[in-house]
């Protein structure tokens, strides 16, 4: 799964990187990204890319309100096309969400506290997840959509770990690689062609790093959270 990651580039470094049009609105450096916090995101809009910013937690059209969000931080791969909860999505709707690095806890026998991983990718290179995004509006007594209370909400989509994360965790992140990006952004593409990227990341694409369990509380920020710190280990 992911859930924590880095958001620390500059917007236009992501809009460069991305060969996309900056956003109107920028984010604030965030070393401890969490579920509800915005996230930038590229989409394809009017046959180019765009940088748009995204509530993290997807939230169906069809919800009542906008907490289930906080559950639906990630979208599993293997069951995203035919889950009522992002399979729209998933066929017309997907995106690119950047990331610096992301956070993941591993349980260590004998401590209360798990191991927190700072994962990242080896060529310092940013991390691109497969994403899915939704709008999402409230209703009047009367059921008219107050489009003016609009929200637009994403989901990092989450694949078996590979060689590398297994030891951390089960699950990663899908990572698209630069070749197919237009593949997955344009929501006319073949949905058949794109189940072969929904695969583990290679191999010696990313590297582990223990660090220390400040992450563990979202009130925690800044970019000391991604320094090497000596592992978790039972007490004595």
């Amino acid at each position: 799964m992911c859930g924590r990651f880095v958001s620390a580039s500059p917007p236009d470094e992501i809009a460069k990187y991305f060969g996309a049009v900056p956003p109107e609105t920028t984010l604030e450096e965030n070393y401890n990204v969490a579920p509800t916090n915005q996230v930038y995101a590229v989409r394809a809009e009017a046959g180019h890319r765009s940088i748009a910013l995204l509530r993290w937690g997807l939230v169906p059209s069809w919800a009542k309100d906008l907490k289930i969000g906080s559950t639906m931080i990630n979208a599993r791969s293997e069951t995203a096309s035919s889950k009522p909860a992002f399979r729209s999505a998933y066929k017309s709707r997907r995106c690119l969400i950047p990331a610096d690095a992301f956070y993941e806890w591993q349980k260590i026998p004998g401590v209360k506290n798990k191991q927190p991983y700072l994962i990242s990718r080896i060529d310092e290179e940013p991390l691109v997840f497969a994403g899915l995004w939704e709008r999402w509006a409230p209703k009047d007594d009367e059921g008219h959509w107050l489009d003016d209370q609009r929200v637009e909400s994403c989901t990092i989509m989450t694949t078996e770990a590979n060689a590398t994360m297994a030891p951390v965790h089960d699950r990663m992140p899908v990572m698209i690689p630069t070749a197919r990006w237009d593949d997955w952004l344009d929501p006319d593409t073949d949905l058949e062609s794109l189940t072969p990227l929904l695969v583990p990341g290679p191999v010696g694409l990313l590297e582990l790093k223990a660090i220390t369990t400040a992450v563990n509380n979202v009130r925690n920020n800044g970019p000391h959270l991604m320094d090497a710190a000596p592992p978790v280990t039972p007490a004595s």
